[in-house]
């Protein structure tokens, strides 16, 4: 059977349709088989899993890693590493599910206690461990059970492919966990740490699967925290190697890794978006991401097709992201960008494309983009960008709309001349709809987005704002419990009630309602930020002609603004006279009568006492 199956998919198949599967595990679970039989059972199973995903769901309907577990029991070493052999293959298959490792707690135990037997049972352990770790749970499970000590000394053991696996095991303990990553940091292996050692393997005279993942281990550790961004490793040998990894005599897949490992690495470090964008022609490199697949006369090169098919979506999306990481803070690095060949265009294209991660990266590239001025007056408005973006958000999955309604917000800022066009295009109703989302950011981007578009709006757009949001909504708004969604409400709310005519139109047709919104804010428990926000709103209803009434016959409202006079934060008393002053303008019809009352709350002597104050602004204003 052995012989039979051996690279032949047809032979695997047609085994496992005559049921050998449950027969060989009978015989590899049997305690009066001999162990050699166990072990050709094993290495049988192991070669079927070699084939089709279908064979791995077969195997597994069968329940071979259970039988497979229980034979890491045995005594014998050869047994062991046949069936540790024939798990990794089927761990090693996307239709296998990584928490069959974890479903009995005595295995990871017995696992480590493994490691020591052979270098075998290390490579094939270690590769199970990297390829069943998904996520911080897992993560966790690992490091209790002393991955980082166990795993440690393989680094240096005398076996490629085990050092191999072992360092595939580290970047997948630390990646985006802070307390694998501070503990690698510390850990050495014969008078070495293990930082020094990923360096070693970062070097060009090593195999590129090893500089890759060591570079992936340093990111990691530096992301997380335990290696600064100025660390010479990370400036002088995992910066440059990953750039290296983006040229073009790299493969393709080889070009994808380097460039997502590299996004990742100065996503949020402005210092290493700079030295990243001047080393070796960076910008223009990556231009080329988007030439695969090269149209290919010759019928010979089908091959070839085929595989850079494979991996034009790939190349895409990490140029995308890698873009989008260059450009995050640098307005000369943005420019470079979006001056290389039909960036722009490239973009819009990006927007619409099938594969749902090369439409998310060219939304992510569009976004750091769009946090320029410049680009926003100028390319942005030659593309019609908003055009493909308002269609991105009219049906995409959260994690798409997340950040394509970012974008929008920038877009809808008011020197950007998209604004009209989007207005235009019902945006109104598509960002009302955003603030009623289960989802937390799109609630926040949904609420800036509209506080953007009210800035300096005409009235028309702001009752419509208003009439879209509707009372309940803004009322849900406003007891949401996320303080971003509220401040940006509050933001919005003032950027609706500015300019006279305005703000006593919209009073006029919503002012029960938002005096109601005010008083709640003011008596409820919030920061410092929110309250001063709410009493700017006041202050903006101050300024009203007829708005102003709505304070003057509110008691409830006068008192609260004393109240805050006399606040021990200045912040909240400065907006607090900023209500006061905006009541009293001499000028206006009233003002006498509205003076005189609130001389009569005691204001005056408040003032007086103000007017003392050690804080300058205090005591000026």
């Amino acid at each position: 059977m052995k012989n039979a199956v051996i690279g032949n998919n047809k032979q695997k198949a047609n085994l496992i349709v005559l049921g050998a599967v449950p027969r060989l595990l009978y015989l590899l679970q049997q305690e009066t088989s001999s162990t050699e039989l166990r072990t050709e059972c094993a290495v049988v199973l192991g070669s079927l899993a070699m084939g089709t995903e279908n064979n791995v769901k077969s195997l597994l309907d069968c329940h071979i890693i259970p039988a497979l577990l229980q034979g890491l029991l045995s005594p014998d070493l050869k047994f062991i590493e046949a069936c540790l052999r024939c798990l990794r293959t089927i761990f090693i298959s996307p239709v296998t599910p990584e928490d069959l490792l974890y479903t009995d707690a005595t295995v990871i135990p017995h696992l480590m206690a493994l490691l020591s037997r052979s270098r075998y049972t290390q490579e094939y352990i270690c590769q199970i461990f990297s390829h069943c770790c998904k996520g911080p749970d897992h993560q966790t499970i690992l490091f209790n059970h002393g991955a980082v000590q166990n795993i440690a000394h393989l680094l240096v053991s005398t076996s490629y492919k085990v050092r191999m696996q072992a360092l595939k095991c580290f970047s997948v303990l630390a990646f985006e966990n802070p307390q694998v990553s501070m503990t690698l940091v510390n850990v050495s292996v014969d008078g070495e740490l293990l930082p020094q050692i990923f360096v070693k393997m970062l070097q060009r005279d090593k195999p590129i699967e090893m500089q890759l993942t060591s570079a992936k281990c340093l990111t990691s550790m530096c992301r997380a925290g335990a290696i600064r961004t100025d660390d010479p490793c990370i400036v002088l040998k995992t910066l440059p190697c990953l750039v290296r990894m983006c040229s073009k005599d790299r493969l393709l897949e080889e070009r994808v890794e380097g460039a997502e490992t590299l996004a990742y690495l100065i996503e949020t470090d402005v210092e290493l978006q700079r030295m990243a964008s001047i080393s070796d022609h960076l910008i223009v490199m990556l231009a080329d991401y988007f030439k695969y697949p090269s149209s290919v006369s010759a019928i010979t090169d089908i091959k070839r097709l085929d595989h850079d098919l494979k991996h034009a979506h790939e190349l895409r999306q990490a140029a995308f992201k890698l873009y989008a990481s260059l450009g995050a803070n640098d307005e000369d690095i943005r420019k470079k960008i979006i001056e290389t060949e039909n960036m722009m265009d490239r973009i819009v294209n990006g927007l619409s494309e099938s594969s749902i991660k090369v439409r998310l990266a060219a939304v992510r590239c569009l976004h750091s983009l769009s946090r320029s001025v410049q680009q926003l007056r100028t390319s942005f408005q030659d593309h019609a960008v908003w055009k493909p973006l308002m269609k991105v958000l009219q049906n995409a999955p959260n994690e798409i709309l997340v950040v394509a309604s970012s974008t929008l917000c920038n877009l809808l800022l008011e020197f950007s001349p998209s604004k009209e066009p989007i207005l235009e295009s019902g945006a109104i109703e598509l960002l009302c709809s955003l603030t009623q989302s289960e989802n937390l950011a799109l609630r926040v981007n949904g609420i800036w987005a509209l506080m953007n578009m009210a800035f300096q709006a005409e009235q028309k757009i702001k009752s419509d704002i208003l009439r879209g949001l509707s009372t309940e909504q803004l009322f849900q708004l406003l007891s949401d419990s996320d303080v971003n969604v509220l401040m940006k409400t509050l933001g919005l709310l003032r950027n609706l009630l500015s300019t006279r005519p305005h703000i006593d139109h919209i009073m006029s047709t919503h002012g029960k309602q938002i005096m109601q919104a005010v008083t709640l804010i003011l008596e409820g428990e919030h920061n410092i930020e929110v309250k001063e926000q709410t009493l700017c709103i006041l202050a903006n209803i101050a300024d009203g002609t007829t708005a102003k009434e709505l304070i003057m016959t509110n008691d409830d409202i006068l008192q609260k603004i004393k109240y805050y006079m006399s606040h021990s934060n200045a912040k909240l008393q400065l907006a607090a006279m900023f209500c006061i002053s905006n009541l009293i303008w001499n000028e206006e019809e009233g003002s006498q009568e509205r003076q005189d009352k609130l001389r009569d709350m005691g204001i005056v002597d408040i003032l007086h006492k103000l007017s003392q104050s050690s804080d300058p602004n205090l005591c000026d204003k």
